[in-house]
């Protein structure tokens, strides 16, 4: 099977460089599946899970948005924030969620931002979403 090299950048650090068969990633308008040979492509990323699939394994990292680059020999994802599952702090992103959540319950608050709080929680819920993944996988 052929394969694509993946690399995922922060501002502060190379997050992921791999070899991939295939790489689904949360874009603005929906999931994208993005295999070998794909067509050139540049998209925005909204907060979600991003899943890398090599050697028949998935890895699964969070990511806080950013751009996703296809080109000929790689995709290119800069992200605003990327963490690798074996990384995330649950109980921080558990503590992010119920803040966000309580923060849009009380819409009225003064001074709520509250596209900054939907994005809060999107984070959060993504970060969650990959520790849950990864933990399962562990226990199967």
């Amino acid at each position: 099977m052929s394969s694509i090299k993946v690399e995922i950048v922060t501002a502060e650090r190379v997050v992921y460089t791999q070899e991939a068969e295939a790489v689904i990633a949360p874009g603005v308008g929906g999931q994208l599946g993005i295999l070998p040979h794909h067509a050139p492509l540049m998209t925005i990323l909204q907060a979600g899970e991003l899943v890398v699939r090599h050697g028949g394994q998935e890895d699964a990292l969070a990511i806080s948005g950013g751009f996703l680059e296809v080109r000929p020999d790689r995709i290119i994802i800069l992200a605003d924030q990327a963490e690798r599952a074996e990384e995330i702090d649950v109980a921080r992103a558990e503590a992010a969620k119920q803040r966000a959540e309580e923060r849009l319950k009380d819409r009225h608050m003064a001074g709520l931002d509250e596209t900054r709080a939907e994005a809060a929680l999107r984070r959060a819920v993504a970060r969650i979403t990959v520790a849950e993944k990864i933990k399962r996988r562990r226990n199967l």
